[in-house]
């Protein structure tokens, strides 16, 4: 079985594209947001969940805020991230940051293939 789902078509929740949701995935979250100018999401960590996060800045030009810590983050950048730092995508340029936002439990039982 499969799924395709353009961008456009995503369910959405405000500046959220709901991918996990549109697509029916059931082992990791995935989703997408557009941060507007001088907004940011909102700060969190995943201690509860014990989920490692990866951020991709696909456009425009991010801030990602670690732990109260400002590191730059333009388009291309990706950021990984223990469930315990506190967390936020924060936008401080003049076009939106569209960033897509993927995690899992670390106790998922992923296994890498040997090559990748």
């Amino acid at each position: 079985m499969f799924t395709i789902v353009h961008r456009d078509d995503l369910e959405r929740t405000g500046a959220w594209s709901l991918v996990r949701r549109s697509l029916g995935l059931t082992s990791f979250g995935v989703n997408l947001v557009e941060i507007a100018p001088g907004t940011a999401i909102p700060e969190h960590d995943e201690t509860a969940s014990d989920q490692e996060e990866v951020f991709l800045v696909l456009g425009g030009a991010a801030v990602m805020v670690i732990d109260g810590v400002d590191h730059p983050a333009p388009a291309g950048t990706f950021v990984r991230l223990d469930p315990r730092p506190r967390r936020t995508v924060r936008n401080d340029a003049d076009a939106p940051a569209t960033v897509l936002i993927a995690s899992a439990p670390r106790t998922s039982g992923y296994v890498p293939m040997e090559w990748a």
